[in-house]
């Protein structure tokens, strides 16, 4: 059920009311007792949206998901020097997962 305003045209008294869509529209005003109520257009009320499927990250493709698994995982991985996690080395003794075009030009 929507929220309608209402002014008094008469006293200038102003309000809301909680109505029915056909409920009709109040004509008494409650401050003065006149019968110069009249309904204002309102904007109306933002959409709340609640549930999965409203965030950019909740569409995101099964492989991008494992992609995203595998990184954390090596993340955790312990560096083969030091044992540490945050190893400066460990990005240099891990294999590239695509080799660039120069790696493949050498290779060939």
């Amino acid at each position: 059920m929507p929220t309608y305003e209402y002014v008094c045209n008469e006293c200038g008294y102003r309000f809301e009311k909680f109505q029915s869509i056909t409920a009709t529209s109040l004509r008494k005003c409650p401050q003065c007792s006149k019968m110069k109520l009249q309904r204002l257009i309102g904007s109306g009320a933002g959409i709340i949206f609640k549930g999965s499927g409203f965030y950019q990250t909740d569409y995101r493709t099964d492989s991008y998901k494992s992609g995203e698994k595998k990184a954390t995982e090596q993340k955790k991985t312990p560096c083969e020097c030091c044992k540490e996690t945050s190893c400066k080395n460990k990005e240099k003794q891990a294999p590239a997962a695509n080799p660039t075009t120069k790696e493949k030009k050498k290779t060939a």
